[in-house]
């Protein structure tokens, strides 16, 4: 009996093993249906083809460098990007310069380490006029040709500053026939956009919002090439506008692709730090919709649209039609650490504050703050805290003349405890030591050569003197000499007139008139 059970519990087991092998994985159950231990997507037998779009904009997220920018104005840094126009667009990279202190882009980038940043007009910091056709574009040969009459998409995403940095903007897109067509406006800054020449055409425009500032919005345009184009350019539209202020912002992800590559491609819904972060493909009623985290499906997660926010990791979405199955690319989903370097001044008896702590002491602080998007924020603080400080300053005017300091004038040899204000607010202790120096002028010399008053001419403190000009006139009134110092080379004894034009050190000019007695 015993041995009939273990005969019919070993069959049991042999036809249980049989049919487990026997058994397909079920894709979207969360469950190792055959017993392989790999569950859904991670189950070879869920293969499906990956779609996703590919963007015909070579180096799309300006992450291929053959240089790290240091400065301004290197877009060529980024390989297959150029300056298209004549006012020059800037690379930034975290390897490098990371853009103009004035205009500090949102943190952390779409897409990568790299972005792109642009004018639309320029101020002149020396006179303040604004130049309006002061545009700056971007080009790139594109990797191969729209095709005309065909459909496509251009997806990027754009950076901005702050409301008055970055207000609205009408991004605009360009294409042309013949990528020798880039760059165009050769030596005109003023040359505008890329349509002032026959070669380009508008191929379309979309109005982007930053709101409040420091923010990426993400951009969509779908347009319809009536030729082949094989080169773009990308910036501000074509209309120009007189800003009091420079208008600056970003470009990142530029995706350009046929549309249809962008049915599967995953987007963001709020940002990732939001606790309402999540995700979503376009909306097709065609397909048949599931999600998934680290290849397992999330049951129920059957829309275009993600219902909640599952956390960071791996997500894919399918989508089945009925004959075939597509799968996207996978998302990673990870929620940054921004990290912030900040170097304060302030004045003794201030504090600054740092999270929840008010510091009054210099040195170096690390903190970890929530910002705007709730992202973890790690900030490091160089803090220096200025104290009063007194110092001396030793000025020497000529007699007569006023020294003027802050809004105070004095004229007499002195001492005078001075109190200033600084750039940063801090009180500055100047002990101002006052003296005066007097510009001499001979009544007589004797050209003799001995080494004594051979020549005629005004004497001061060494270095005090910046410029002569002298004039010297005999008795009737004829010029007899013009010059800064008079030998009195063969001409009479005698009394001579003189009027002299003396310019100090500081600037000031004094002008004098005498006589002089020639002695031989």
């Amino acid at each position: 009996m015993v041995r009939y059970k273990l005969i019919t519990l070993l069959g049991i087991f042999i036809l249980h093993s049989a049919f487990l092998s026997a058994q397909t994985e079920i894709c979207d159950n969360g469950i190792d249906d055959d017993n392989d231990s790999l569950v859904d997507l991670n189950d070879p037998d869920c293969a499906c083809e990956v779609i996703e779009p590919i963007s015909l904009i070579p180096n799309p997220s300006f992450e291929d460098l053959n240089c790290c920018p240091s400065e301004r104005s290197q877009l060529g840094c980024a390989n297959n990007w150029m300056q298209a126009s004549e006012p020059t667009t800037d690379l930034i990279h975290t390897c490098g310069w990371l853009g103009w202190e004035n205009f500090p882009p949102p943190r952390p980038f779409p897409d990568g380490a790299g972005i792109m940043g642009f004018r639309d007009g320029r101020v002149r910091q020396s006179n303040g006029h604004h130049d309006a056709f002061w545009k700056e574009y971007a080009g790139a040969c594109l990797i191969s040709p729209l095709k005309k009459d065909s459909v496509y998409r251009f997806q990027f995403d754009v950076g901005f500053v702050d409301p008055e940095s970055s207000p609205p903007i009408n991004i605009t897109f360009f294409g042309t026939t013949n990528c020798d067509n880039l760059p165009f406006g050769n030596g005109n800054n003023a040359f505008g956009c890329p349509t002032n020449s026959s070669d380009w055409e508008k191929l379309g425009e979309v109005l982007v919002s930053g709101g409040s500032g420091n923010t990426w919005r993400n951009a969509i345009l779908e347009i319809i090439a009536d030729k082949d184009y094989r080169a773009i350019a990308i910036g501000p539209e074509c209309l120009p506008h007189a800003n009091p202020v420079n208008l600056y912002y970003f470009f990142d992800n530029l995706l350009l692709a046929d549309l249809q590559s962008f049915d599967l491609q995953i987007q963001e819904i709020n940002h990732r730090c939001s606790e309402d972060f999540t995700l979503a493909v376009a909306d097709n009623p065609v397909f048949g919709y599931q999600w998934y985290k680290s290849g397992i499906a999330l049951m129920g997660e059957t829309e275009a649209e993600l219902s909640q926010n599952y956390g960071p990791g791996v997500y894919q979405v399918r989508a089945v039609d009925g004959t075939s199955c597509r799968l996207s690319e996978t998302f990673e989903y990870v929620i940054p650490n921004i990290d912030n370097f900040v170097q304060v001044n302030i004045c003794h008896g201030e504090t600054y504050l740092l999270g929840d702590s008010e510091i009054a002491l210099s040195g170096f602080y690390l903190d970890t703050l929530h910002n705007s998007n709730n992202c973890d924020s790690l900030v490091s603080l160089e803090l220096h805290v200025i104290d009063d400080q007194q110092h001396a300053t030793e000025v020497s005017i000529l007699a007569g003349d006023t020294y003027e300091i802050n809004g105070q004038s004095f004229r007499e040899p002195g001492e005078y405890p001075l109190t200033f204000e600084s750039m940063l607010g801090c009180d500055s202790l100047v002990l101002l030591k006052l003296s005066t120096f007097e510009v001499f002028i001979p009544n007589a010399f004797s050209p003799n050569f001995d080494g004594l008053n051979d020549y005629f001419e005004p004497f001061a403190p060494s270095g005090r003197v910046a410029r002569v000009e002298m004039e010297v006139f005999n008795r009737w009134g004829g010029l007899v000499y013009r010059g800064d110092r008079w030998d009195g080379s063969e001409l009479n004894p005698g009394v001579y007139i003189y009027q002299i034009s003396i310019q100090v050190d500081y600037g000031a000019v004094r002008q004098y008139a005498g006589s002089v007695t020639l002695l031989r």
